[in-house]
């Protein structure tokens, strides 16, 4: 996530309630792309370490568990840069061109100079970011799943290109005969109905065999996954992604809640900013005055109500507002009362960081350093296949 400082509620109900469901199904990493900020912010870096700070409080608060999942800040982890480097000498141009958000965002952007490679070249950090850590899983909104694509065929390119290790046809059946007699027929079965009738079911049941196998080292399954696909040694791992919903979270005019509509909660909002904001939405126009009748689906408060209320309290707010029945205020106090109880567990959580930073910093630092060791680890492999290991 870019840091933007403090988070909203729409950011809690588009992303972090996801990841906090994660942490508990999977080995989760969660970093500050501090990076890729300045692609767009370049001229502008000043603040970005300070909302790094806030919005890993905002994790904290929400949920975000360190005790179950690595959190660190990509620039600490520099081996990021050098697969970007490293990448950037074999991607073609076209590739970057063609990212469906390359020109989207350029429009949107448009009072920017975003005529530099950095721009250009973000959807590579961003699969360095990925492929670093060999992840076959990434959480994304549906707007991201080329991205996700981009980083696949990066993966494939470069086993293609860098996976040919001397003898790779000799060593790949030396270790499907480590499989056993009857794995080893399996396998081979496998690789036909992929690799000639294009089979992806073959493939997955071939790639969980490899996994089971217990006798085989890290290097023979590498070069068995890329006999498998009839490429060379899987040196990167191609990522899949987890489809999350998107954010079902409104702002206080009805529209997506966005720092740029101007329309926001933020997690850690006070409780007098919160009702003094909710207690001037905009409401149905129709209802002038209290004894006017109204209609919820006309009313920012009621996308709100979707949110936050039970089936018994809308049920009352729907027959209350097209009787007349209740007025705005009343109608905005459930909803009030929803995001406050929402809140008081963050808050709660992140006092205890705000009374002690150094237990962010601290945080922070053992992900780093967590995050670097499975970087580390990538890089070597990564610098062996293209001839830069110098050992």
């Amino acid at each position: 996530m870019r840091p933007t400082g403090s988070l909203h509620l729409g950011h809690y109900h588009g992303v972090l309630k996801n990841w906090v469901k994660l942490q508990s199904e999977y080995p989760c990493l969660f970093f500050v792309a501090d990076w890729h900020a300045l692609t767009t912010q370049y001229d502008d870096p000043h603040g970005i370490d300070k909302a790094t700070w806030d919005m890993v409080i905002d994790w904290l608060a929400a949920g975000v568990d360190p005790q179950q999942a690595t959190l660190f800040i990509q620039s600490q982890v520099p081996e990021h840069a050098e697969l970007h480097l490293l990448f950037s000498m074999m991607t073609p141009l076209g590739w970057l061109e063609r990212v469906p958000t390359y020109k989207d965002q350029q429009e949107k952007l448009a009072n920017k100079d975003l005529s530099t490679y950095g721009f250009l070249g973000y959807p590579l950090l961003m699969s360095s970011d990925i492929l670093i850590y060999r992840a076959d899983k990434v959480p994304v909104g549906e707007d991201q799943i080329p991205h996700v694509e981009f980083s696949r065929e990066l993966a494939r390119r470069f086993n293609h290109l860098y996976g040919r290790e001397p003898g790779f046809e000799e060593k790949a059946k030396e270790a499907v005969g480590k499989l056993g007699s009857k794995n080893k027929r399996s396998f081979e079965h496998l690789r036909t109905r992929f690799q000639q009738d294009g089979d992806v079911g073959a493939l997955e049941q071939g790639r969980m065999l490899i996994q089971e196998a217990q006798s085989l080292s890290h290097a023979d399954r590498e070069r068995l996954q890329g006999y498998l696909e009839g490429t060379g040694k899987m040196i990167l791992v191609e990522p899949g992604y987890l489809l999350t919903e998107a954010s079902k979270m409104p702002g206080l005019d009805g529209q997506k809640m966005s720092k740029s509509y101007n329309n926001t909660i933020t997690l850690r909002e006070d409780a007098a900013s919160v009702t003094q904001k909710v207690r001037r939405m905009p409401t149905d126009p129709s209802r002038v005055r209290r004894t006017d009748a109204g209609e919820p689906d006309k009313c920012p408060v009621w996308q709100l109500h979707q949110v936050y209320s039970d089936d018994a309290c809308k049920e009352w707010v729907q027959k209350g507002c097209r009787s007349a029945g209740i007025g705005c205020l009343e109608c905005k106090q459930p909803v009030i009362d929803g995001i406050l109880k929402e809140q008081a567990p963050m808050q709660e959580r992140a006092q205890t960081y705000l009374d002690n930073p150094a237990l962010v910093r601290d945080i922070v630092a053992d992900g780093n350093a967590k995050a670097g060791k499975l970087a580390r680890e990538t890089m070597r492999d990564v610098r062996a296949a293209m001839g830069l290991s110098y050992r």
